[in-house]
């Protein structure tokens, strides 16, 4: 009778444990289709893209603004996870700057954070989790002013701005999201007050004809995203 009523009990890891790994790759499927196609993306692609069938990601993620918010969720919890790092900064400058960086790597490795953000701002409005995390931030860029290490005349939303901007070559293709660094490092020379020590620029340089063939690249990807936008209605 014991073995009767453990053998259910023993069967029912594999399942929960398969359940789990197939959200974990819709959510891993979802954000790859998002980053190319924007929230708007095929949930059946994705689900085919997970190797699940379309009943699994509706049991998952029974609205496509449920995938959107579980993978706003995630991004939270990356973001809070970074505090800490810069809580440990030596100073608030140097604070400021892990705060651009983790930010802008975030940005470039997952080019789907925006479009998530932007339909995150849609769906709930009034929800503002990172608030704490926007006021801590606001309290390192005041410090750093205070301290004489960042221009007085810049605040935590230039900052913010700045730092998507350069985030934001993750969605150009390879030729730029590798140049990251390198932009990062002279906007950072930019918030820095006058005549500080500038350290070297990090990386190196696109050269001519490496900044024409990616520019072709993206040309071309815009050219086939307007065919393809294009075609007959069915």
């Amino acid at each position: 009778m014991t073995s009767s009523t453990r053998a259910p009990q023993e069967g029912s890891q594999p399942r929960r444990r398969d359940a789990r790994q197939n959200r974990e790759r819709l959510v891993t499927e979802a954000r790859a289709l998002f980053a190319t196609d924007g929230v708007d993306a095929s949930l059946e692609e994705i689900a085919r893209r997970a190797d699940v069938g379309v009943a699994t990601l509706y049991r998952n993620f029974p609205t496509r603004d449920d995938l959107v918010r579980a993978l706003y969720e995630l991004a939270l919890a990356e973001l809070a996870s970074v505090r800490g790092e810069i809580e440990a900064a030596p100073t608030a400058w140097d604070g400021v700057v892990v705060y651009t960086e983790r930010v802008a790597e975030w940005l470039v490795a997952d080019p789907a954070l925006p479009p998530i953000l932007k339909r995150m701002a849609l769906i709930d409005p009034a929800n503002r989790p990172a608030a704490p995390f926007d006021s801590f931030i606001a309290g390192r860029v005041a410090q750093a002013k205070k301290d004489g290490d960042l221009r007085p005349d810049v605040d935590a939303v230039d900052i913010a701005v700045l730092v998507t901007m350069v985030g934001s070559l993750g969605s150009l293709g390879d030729g730029y999201a590798g140049q990251w660094r390198r932009q990062l490092s002279i906007v950072l020379d930019g918030l820095r007050v006058a005549g500080s020590a500038r350290p070297k620029l990090a990386g190196r340089p696109l050269n001519a004809k490496q900044f024409r063939a990616t520019l072709h690249g993206l040309t071309r990807r815009a050219k086939r995203a307007g065919r393809a936008g294009h075609g007959p209605v069915a």
